[in-house]
């Protein structure tokens, strides 16, 4: 008995096929990153859920909260538990949080420097059904490690993010989709996001997101004009200085102390 030809697979055989110069089909839940742009680019329009994403960044607060934060918000709306932050380098600022739609019980900081015992706590938030996201910081993980993180991300569905250094762009990774984060060279308000990896053709010019969205420029601005006036108010800045004129704004922290969102991004 002959092998049967291929073409009487027909449209059975073609729907499970993916062809490397189109855009791949998501295999699994995807939940919208909350930038159009970035949708339109990513297999299934979202964040892969039960697989790792890995953020590649120079600085590790960098551009994070701005690119995660509507997922996120989403995410603890859906599961009802928290997002579990791994190792973050600062603290961040539940105002801000909550001002975006992610409130601050909604988060739970483990804090750690060990390499090792990070890597436990990642592992150990993945396996709880409570848990409905982790954000984890792992710049010294070997690839065994994280492979260790994608199986048990995708045995209970969650959404993971790993930030790392951009500076193992050219290392293996097990991520279902690697994207590097840099601020634009040529607008200082946008981020110039950089799929390095994904289920579909290379992309040849990368993502531009604002590096702020409206609100929380709004946020700044009137942080500027409080900071402005209270510099007067202690005699330190002319009557005709601008608002614009302020280097740095900070944002007070929900335990009553300075912190900050992110605070490279409250930068001006």
């Amino acid at each position: 008995m002959g092998l049967p030809f291929l073409d009487s697979f027909s449209a059975a055989a073609g729907r499970g096929v993916w062809h490397a110069d189109e855009l791949g089909l998501a295999d699994a839940q995807v939940v919208a990153t909350g930038h159009a742009a970035l949708d339109a680019e990513l297999p299934g329009g979202g964040w892969p859920v039960g697989a790792m994403t890995e953020l590649l960044q120079a600085a590790p607060e960098a551009h994070v909260w701005r690119l995660l934060l509507p997922a996120l918000a989403q995410a603890v709306q859906v599961r009802g538990g928290p997002v579990v932050l791994v190792g973050p380098p600062l603290e961040p600022c539940g105002p801000s949080l909550a001002a975006q739609g992610l409130p601050v019980e909604a988060l739970m900081w483990v804090r750690s420097e060990a390499p090792a015992a990070r890597l436990w706590a990642c592992e150990q938030a993945l396996r709880c059904a409570d848990v409905a996201a982790v954000v984890a910081w792992l710049p010294q993980a070997r690839v065994a490690e994280l492979r260790r993180l994608q199986l048990a991300a995708a045995q209970h569905e969650l959404l993971l993010f790993v930030c790392r250094p951009e500076s193992v762009a050219l290392s293996a990774s097990p991520a279902r989709l690697r994207i590097r984060a840099d601020r634009c060279e040529a607008d200082a308000s946008q981020i110039a996001l950089h799929i390095l990896k994904r289920r579909g053709p290379p992309l040849a010019a990368p993502v531009m997101l604002p590096a702020r969205n409206e609100r929380m420029a709004a946020l700044l601005a009137a942080a500027r004009v409080r900071r402005k006036l209270r510099l007067q108010q202690q005699g330190t800045v002319d009557a005709g200085e601008t608002a614009t004129s302020a280097k740095v704004v900070r944002i007070d922290a929900w335990k009553g102390g300075p912190s900050a969102l992110d605070r490279l991004a409250v930068a001006t």
